[in-house]
């Protein structure tokens, strides 16, 4: 693996340079990558595949129209493509477990039933291993475990991959049954679209992962843009003032010359009242919102975030629930206003929307460091 210099300390990673689409398909030959949901993550990582040459089925519940429509629209042919889970299993030598963490609970009895020994079972996040005593996956001792968990939704990872855009991977090897764990491993990672590969373990992808989704990448994030919309707007700024510096001038300009050329730049031109109140006013913030961030840590290790996971989605008409949540969400600027809707402002058609959901994640990974200079290359 390379080294680089991350912030001053110097790293492993698995550039494609080192391992380039060829290895990875020589590693994955006579391979059958069995992708099993067709919700998140995993229309992206299944057509990245193909669209890269690899050999890739679908399996997913019809129970789930929706998603099973949409798989058939992506053209996985039932019969052929596309299987239910218990088939699409065991026709796989790598099985993907890309449904929600919930729901890899649920059928994880049907997946362990249908591997063989040599299969590989890949996840994109370390939840049901790492909280195997709350999830009851346990994988046998003669099947490879491995992780390449994508810096991004799904929709960055299809969108960035088709603009020939690489996107960041953490990949780590739980359990190597064959040997060819590591191997396997990376190939995925770079059959998906990944720019750069950094190792790391499935205890410190999960903790790190649900640290970051409660907090600066969507929890922190949407409530500090909240608690600055509330105080403008009760000191009479208009919606639209209150939304354009809360929400529009971050996303539209900010987080995009972060993305380009890193935080410092940003700061070293922004006027200068900016820069001084931005960086007087930084280690406040910071003061006022370590604890909560020390506890949220906390309740990541002991797994009670777990616990809430798995209670809460869990339930009869959680999906209700979670509609409702959202839309109290999306009227969150009260009235007629939608804090954080795309649609709020008319815009050219070949704008960005003005939805930090979709651009924050992956423009964060680049705040300290640079994007990868060698993007994936697709077959032709």
């Amino acid at each position: 693996m390379a080294r680089i210099d991350f912030g001053g300390t110097k790293e492993q990673v698995v550039m494609r340079k080192e391992f380039p689409m060829a290895k990875a398909r020589r590693v994955l030959k006579g391979e059958t990558v069995a992708v099993i949901g067709y919700g998140v993550q995993g229309p992206a990582q299944a057509l990245n595949m193909k669209d890269n040459g690899f050999n890739v089925i679908i399996g997913q519940s019809r129970k789930f129209k929706r998603d099973w429509d949409r798989a058939v629209k992506d053209g996985w042919k039932p019969g052929k493509a596309l299987f239910d889970i218990a088939e699409a299993a065991g026709r796989g030598t790598i099985i993907e477990m890309l449904v929600s963490d919930a729901a890899q609970k649920a059928i994880w009895p049907v997946v362990k039933k249908n591997l063989n020994p040599g299969d590989a079972l890949y996840f994109s996040h370390g939840f049901s291993i790492v909280y195997k005593d709350q999830t009851g996956v346990i994988p046998p001792p003669d099947v490879d475990v491995i992780m390449v968990a994508p810096k991004g939704s799904g929709t960055s990872l299809r969108r960035n991959f088709l603009s020939g855009a690489g996107i960041n991977s953490s990949f780590a090897v739980e359990q190597d049954a064959t040997g060819r764990a590591e191997q396997r491993c990376i190939a995925l990672g770079i059959a998906i679209g990944s720019g750069y590969l950094f190792p790391t373990s499935f205890k410190n992808e999960v903790y790190s992962d649900l640290t970051g989704e409660r907090g600066v990448l969507m929890g922190a994030l949407a409530g500090v843009m909240e608690a600055q919309y509330q105080v403008l707007r009760s000191h009479g700024h208009s919606p639209s003032e209150a939304f354009n510096e809360t929400v529009e001038e971050l996303t539209q300009s900010l987080i995009r010359l972060i993305d380009e050329n890193g935080m410092d730049w940003m700061y070293a031109n922004c006027s200068a009242t900016a820069q001084r109140g931005a960086l007087d006013w930084k280690p406040k913030f910071k003061k006022a919102v370590l604890p909560v961030f020390k506890e949220l840590y906390k309740r990541v290790a002991s797994g009670a975030e777990t616990r809430r996971v798995l209670s809460a989605c869990g339930k009869a008409g959680y999906q209700k629930q979670l509609a409702k949540e959202l839309g109290v969400m999306g009227n969150s600027g009260g009235g007629t206003i939608t804090l954080f809707s795309a649609a709020l402002l008319p815009r050219p058609r070949f704008a960005m929307p003005s939805c930090y959901f979709c651009t924050f994640r992956d423009s964060i990974m680049s705040i300290y460091h640079e994007r990868p200079t060698d993007p994936p290359t697709q077959i032709a």
